[in-house]
């Protein structure tokens, strides 16, 4: 049997996962609908992150997320209008100012990509990632407020090893990996969080029916979002 410290070491890895998922999901967003700040733009620069290839951050409600290896970097209004740059007017096709005799050539920003639609793969892979986000949420917010003190009263049997699993496979999904590598990892942490579920489930039978109801009830039916089809 199991007491509150195995599942506050279960609940810290899924916290922990939970914030790496938010990250990539954000990230994706940022992405695939690429859009201009409605104030001035605030420059964006190029960081290394725990797994030292360099991404982007991207400003969201929730904090500065970095994204790796999307090269995408905002210049600062002020600098775009300085002196001895070219400046571009809203609205024209590209008539520029020109540079003052013996003045260096800027680069030119690059402008940001128009949204487009995203394909049936790319909707499966955002909807599989959102339902696994709701889910990890969902589980710490139900552990942290139903089994906690539930398990204080009545210890049951915990597995932390599948939320250490859970953690690293979302660590791998931050990586800069595309296409099949990232569908893998992604349906891993699926898997991991079904695992995770059942087996509390099953822990859960030890106890009185009457302590257990409420939680299984809510276990399930987070079960049951993760896997909508």
């Amino acid at each position: 049997m199991a007491g509150p410290a195995a599942l506050l070491e279960s609940l810290r890895h899924q916290a922990e996962a939970l914030r790496i998922l938010q990250a990539v999901w954000e990230g994706r967003e940022a992405v695939a609908t690429p859009h201009l700040p409605h104030s001035s733009p605030q420059p964006s620069q190029a960081q290394t992150g725990s797994t030292g290839q360099p991404g982007t951050a991207w400003h969201s409600s929730g904090g500065e997320v970095e994204v790796a290896g999307l090269g995408w970097a905002w210049e600062p209004q002020e600098e775009r209008k300085a002196p001895g740059k070219y400046l571009e007017e809203e609205g024209e096709s590209g008539d520029l100012t020109p540079l003052s005799p013996g003045e260096p050539r800027p680069q030119r920003l690059s402008q940001p990509r128009l949204e487009r639609p995203r394909t049936l793969r790319e909707k499966a892979l955002h909807s599989k990632l959102s339902r696994a986000v709701d889910a990890a949420s969902r589980l710490v917010t139900v552990e942290q407020t139903l089994l906690l003190p539930l398990i204080q009263q009545h210890p049951f049997p915990l597995h932390p090893k599948d939320s250490i699993e859970f953690r690293n496979t979302c660590s791998r999904m931050a990586l800069p990996r595309e296409g099949q590598q990232f569908e893998k990892d992604l349906h891993e942490a699926h898997q991991c969080l079904k695992t995770i579920i059942e087996k509390l489930i099953c822990s859960l039978e030890v106890l009185p029916p009457e302590s257990y109801i409420p939680v299984r009830s809510a276990l399930r039916q987070i079960l049951q979002n993760l896997l909508a089809m």
